[in-house]
């Protein structure tokens, strides 16, 4: 069943060697795959993939489309923001140098060149197990 099945999400981009760049030499994600003009998997932790196919318009979502299960969020970011991605703040979430807590989780957004929106969550109490 489905349920037992890994999942891949697919993320819209409008060039892919920018898309390149920045899942691999910004976010340290290894290519595990590609054809050279419509798309390139990405490998993440455990058997997850992250898969970035061509498209002439992009994403239209603004919601967060992927989210990385972290065990420290702060350690993260910065990482992230050594390699030069940009976190995002958001004033109505009360975000702390890009660290929002939502309640189950601390969570921080940044975007790929696409303008997919990524995210990571560093779960609490028993959901973080």
């Amino acid at each position: 069943m489905l349920s037992t099945q890994p999942v891949d999400p697919l993320l819209l981009v409008t060039d892919l060697e920018v898309a390149r760049e920045f899942y691999s030499g910004k976010l340290g994600l290894e290519v595990l795959f590609e054809d050279g003009e419509q798309f390139i998997t990405f490998g993440c932790g455990g058997d997850t993939r992250i898969v970035v196919t061509k498209s002439s318009t992009g994403t239209k979502d603004e919601a967060t489309q992927v989210s990385w299960r972290v065990d420290d969020i702060a350690a993260e970011v910065a990482e992230l923001r050594a390699r030069g991605v940009e976190i995002l703040e958001f004033p109505d979430l009360n975000t702390v140098e890009g660290i929002a807590d939502v309640g189950f989780a601390l969570a921080a957004w940044f975007e790929d060149p696409g303008k997919n929106s990524l995210g990571l969550l560093q779960l609490k109490g028993d959901l973080g197990s």
